[in-house]
């Protein structure tokens, strides 16, 4: 659903426009409403309401019992935030998400199939750097048949 690499900045009123690719996609699929929370690797994930739902539903059905799910869905949902793009695709994003990914005025936004990810330039370039010597061998791994 959610496919490319976009550079962006922030404007001076601390907001971002969402890439035209993906505000197309949005309406083709009547998406109107997104979640934005903290990702992984230092960067947010911004899901649409149905993917949100269905993502939230998964860990739901954690056991709160066990650590790592309490901890995990504190960090997870008391980060997140609905949002709601406005006419030009700008939204704005909490400070407390920004620093947490890092994000001063330079940033990068991509598709990632179900979900959107926001990252800083600066992460972003050392993760794909660090990430992309290891590509083929990764894809042997988790691809074999």
């Amino acid at each position: 659903m959610f496919y490319g690499e976009y550079f962006h900045t922030v404007d001076r009123k601390g907001r971002i426009i969402l890439p035209s690719k993906f505000r197309e996609v949005a309406k083709q699929n009547f998406i109107e409403k997104f979640f934005i929370t903290r990702g992984l690797d230092k960067c947010l994930f911004m899901f649409s309401e149905d993917e949100w739902r269905s993502q939230e539903m998964k860990f739901k059905s954690l056991s709160f019992t066990k650590k790592e799910a309490r901890q995990f869905n504190r960090l997870y949902f008391s980060g997140a935030v609905e949002i709601i793009p406005d006419k030009q695709g700008r939204i704005l994003i909490p400070q407390y998400l920004k620093d947490f990914a890092e994000i001063k005025r330079e940033l990068v936004i991509i598709g990632v199939s179900n979900r959107i990810e926001i990252w800083s330039k600066e992460s972003w370039i050392e993760f794909y750097k660090d990430s992309y010597q290891t590509f083929e061998e990764t894809a042997e791994k988790l691809l074999e048949m």
